[in-house]
């Protein structure tokens, strides 16, 4: 029922906003540009912009400085591979990739299993 009401309620608000035209799209443009430039929006403007620069920002970079450093001590005490179990692991990926090179590289391969 909700998504049926915001449908119809959508579907008169474009008729009627295309009815109204250009002409008053562009009234309402003046009216929100003026209001926006408006000292008293203005001064709520800035006051949101000193809010977000001495209060929110530093709150946020502490968080985030905090999850570097859970992340950094998550991985520094994980458990590292050695390097004897990478040397035979590269070993079989470089076998594998001369295997795939070999041959004409212009011709498609064969399809036949004894080949």
């Amino acid at each position: 029922m909700g998504k049926l009401s915001f449908l119809a309620g959508a579907a008169v608000g474009y008729v009627l906003g295309a009815r109204a035209g250009v002409q008053r799209y562009e009234q309402i443009k003046s009216i929100s540009s003026k209001v926006w430039s408006s000292d008293p929006v203005q001064n709520q403007v800035e006051k949101g912009k000193e809010a977000a620069r001495t209060q929110i920002a530093p709150a946020v970079a502490e968080a985030v400085s905090s999850a570097a450093k859970t992340t950094a001590e998550k991985l520094r005490s994980e458990k590292t591979v050695s390097s004897e179990a990478v040397a035979p692991t590269m070993e079989t990926r470089v076998e594998t990739a001369e295997a795939i090179h070999e041959g004409d590289p212009l011709e498609p391969p064969t399809t036949d299993p004894k080949a």
